[in-house]
């Protein structure tokens, strides 16, 4: 019996049980509400991304030509006739479609947050192995288990995004980066990883930053250029590439700083009030974070993973601000940050640690929740109508403030709102309009112009193609 205690004792410290522990304990809370639709926050930025899958899985895969279901101009100031998507490298998209096409069951959007959840496994996993390189297995595990567990980046690593594939990337590039001699496989293998987060999005390039004593020495020049080559070249030919589709490029300039916001206390209050201390450090959490960052280390890989996500937040100013999922890329050194500071008070004081941080996943929590609420499920309700209404290969003007959620939910691609004269849209083939705002002026008007062929108290669909009165139109 005592020899049988000793075994469980031994099995339950050991660092690959816990961690095997926490990564399937931080798969289930990744599937509350894993059945959501497209329709809970920021589902307009994962409608965009799950419509580039749908297609891929109807037209098949093509990376160089993504496309997704708005055909209007308000997103690049273009006429966009066959919705190309030129924003991220569609590798997300890509093993999203191969999940979904291999194994079924599930619908496609639970497929999408499965895939995100998967992938935020691995990151955690490779996180674990950072922290236990650069200090202990205990940093390793405690900066897993932060990243697995904070409320914000359960959400956000559940969502239709390919900000946490980017995260993995980046993630485990500093890993083989710093696991391996400058020549070792694992420095080739960091380059391609590397690569493969600035095609999810450049602002990864922060995160070279760590690596920057050891590219910057002089007796590595040949090697440190190879490096930067392998890292840099895929994106430069991708927004090469992407150049040449500006009708599928988002406008973008605005995201650095479009609305000189960016050291103002506005941007203060924002990011490092309401963001980083509310909504991901439930403000109790700044406490371990603080001693976190005050920790004098002889390792100082942390300091720099901080700072590049200072240095990302400053960058992008406006888009941080404006959008709390860009801070999905900051939360890596949030989590070791906060493991580091928390060996630091077990050490000093239990009491005020334990309580900072169950008072910190409370109040996060607390934030979070309704983050997973879908607001405004008639637009999915209407959209299951519209598309059992309107044939497939119909292209609808569905406004909604511009935001693709409710366009998605039809399966049609089309015109999230009225981006010109209803006669010139019309003319880029557009076939119905339908909406759910029946007191519009755009809905009064066009519905006495146009032929109604369904009507509720929530809803109506009108053929832009059989008039009644043509006087009426004033667009």
């Amino acid at each position: 019996m005592r020899n049988l205690f000793t075994l469980v004792k031994l099995v339950v410290k050991d660092e690959y049980f816990l961690l095997s522990i926490m990564l399937v304990f931080g798969m289930i809370v990744r599937l509350y509400k894993i059945d959501n639709p497209v329709a809970d926050w920021h589902s307009w930025r994962q409608a965009d991304t799950a419509a580039v899958s749908r297609n891929f899985v109807s037209d098949g895969i093509n990376m160089l030509y993504p496309t997704y279901d708005d055909v209007s101009s308000i997103q690049s100031g273009i006429d966009n006739p066959t919705g190309i998507r030129m924003v991220e490298f569609p590798i997300y998209n890509a093993i999203h479609t191969t999940l979904f096409k291999t194994f079924g069951v599930y619908t496609l959007e639970k497929w999408g947050r499965l895939t995100t959840a998967f992938i935020t496994l691995l990151t955690a996993l490779f996180l674990y192995l950072l922290g236990k390189k650069h200090y202990s297995s205990k940093i390793g595990l405690l900066t897993a288990f932060f990243f697995l567990f904070l409320p914000f980046n359960i959400y956000f690593s559940r969502v239709i995004l390919p900000d946490p594939l980017g995260v993995l990337f980046m993630v485990s590039g500093l890993y083989f980066f710093t696991s391996t001699q400058i020549y070792g496989a694992g420095w080739f293998i960091s380059a391609i990883l590397f690569s493969l987060a600035l095609l999810q999005k450049p602002f990864f390039g922060v995160y070279l930053l760590p690596l920057l004593p050891e590219l910057l020495k002089k007796e590595k020049i040949r090697s440190n250029l190879t490096f930067a080559f392998l890292a840099f070249t895929p994106f430069v030919l991708w927004r090469f590439w992407t150049g040449q589709h500006p009708e599928g490029i988002p406008f973008y300039e605005w995201a650095f700083n479009g609305d000189r916001i960016r050291f103002h206390p506005a941007w203060f209050r924002w990011l490092f009030g309401e963001r980083i201390g509310i909504l991901i450090l439930g403000t109790w959490g700044l406490v371990p974070f603080a001693f976190g960052l005050m920790r004098k280390l002889k390792n100082k890989f942390n300091f720099y993973f901080v700072l590049s996500a200072l240095s990302y937040l400053i960058i992008v100013a406006t888009a941080n601000v404006r959008h709390d999922y860009y801070q999905i890329l900051i939360i890596p050194p949030i989590a070791m940050t906060l493991a580091l500071g928390t060996t630091y008070l077990w050490k000093r004081s239990k009491i005020i640690l334990i309580l900072s941080l169950v008072t910190m996943f409370l109040i996060s929590w607390d934030r979070i929740k309704p983050f997973y609420q879908v607001n405004h499920y008639e637009i999915v309700t209407i959209g299951k109508i519209v598309d059992e209404t309107l044939p497939k290969d119909a292209k609808i003007v569905i406004p909604y403030n511009g935001d693709t959620a409710f366009l998605y939910q039809t399966k049609r691609k089309g015109w999230p709102a009225v981006d010109n004269s209803i006669d010139n849209i019309i003319e880029r083939g557009a076939d119905y309009y339908v909406s759910i705002d029946l007191g519009s002026s755009d809905t009064v008007n066009f519905s006495k112009r146009f032929k109604t062929i369904a009507k509720t108290d929530q809803y109506i669909i009108l053929d832009l193609h059989k008039e009644i009165s043509p006087k009426f139109d004033l667009k």
